[in-house]
């Protein structure tokens, strides 16, 4: 997939930012933080691969045929759970596996275990909201799963996981910023209220908390 910024280069990388810091300030209990230099190379595993995105004129991603442009726009009520089928969850979220770990016996996040991810965050019309921490990128967000430091939808995405995969995920705006959005001072609004998200996650590290 390639990335083609729909905006001013500078604009995008302050909008960026900023929803970056609304993102963790919005959020309650334990705070997410990134992860970038020596103390990267402290939770890596493995080496981080090629960047993926979305085609700048439609969210046009195809993952086993689907695509996820055609699932936000209809209602999908089920699909055969396989390794190249979108996958539909209880609360909602559509997501399907884009890259399968190589370590035979992966690890799989607990609740309470802390994580470090790459990610990217688009809008349903392939625009990058937030690529701080995206692949290939110098820094890792880091949280503990279940203490609601990142937003619910990619939370519970991060705990399907194991670590060494990567998946694509369609986030409903209830499990996203819902009906508030992300919206700055001036009024204008990163992410719109009932905003579906979409995000690129690959799960890089999984630890149990020091005591």
């Amino acid at each position: 997939f390639f990335l083609h910024l729909t905006q001013d280069h500078n604009n995008i990388m302050v909008k960026s930012i900023v929803s970056t810091a609304i993102f963790l300030l919005c959020s309650s209990g334990a705070t997410a933080f990134s992860l970038s230099g020596s103390e990267k190379a402290a939770v890596s595993d493995s080496t981080l691969g090629s960047r993926r995105g979305f085609l700048s004129t439609s969210v046009a991603t195809i993952v086993g045929g689907t695509s996820i442009a055609a699932l936000v726009a209809q209602p999908q009520p089920s699909y055969a759970a396989t390794a190249k089928e979108i996958i539909t969850t209880e609360s909602g979220i559509k997501y399907a596996v884009t890259k399968e770990p190589t370590n035979k016996k992966p690890i799989a996040p607990l609740k309470g275990d802390i994580v470090a991810i790459s990610t990217t965050g688009y809008l349903v019309n392939g625009q990058i909201f937030d690529a701080t921490h995206a692949e290939g990128s110098s820094e890792l967000l880091v949280f503990k799963v279940g203490s609601g430091s990142v937003i619910p939808g990619l939370d519970e995405i991060v705990s399907r996981m194991v670590v060494g995969q990567k998946v694509q995920a369609i986030i409903p705006p209830e499990l996203a910023y819902g009906e508030k959005g992300v919206c700055l001072d001036d009024g204008e609004c990163l992410i719109k209220p009932g905003s579906t998200l979409v995000y690129d996650v690959f799960l890089k590290k999984s630890s149990i908390p020091p005591p």
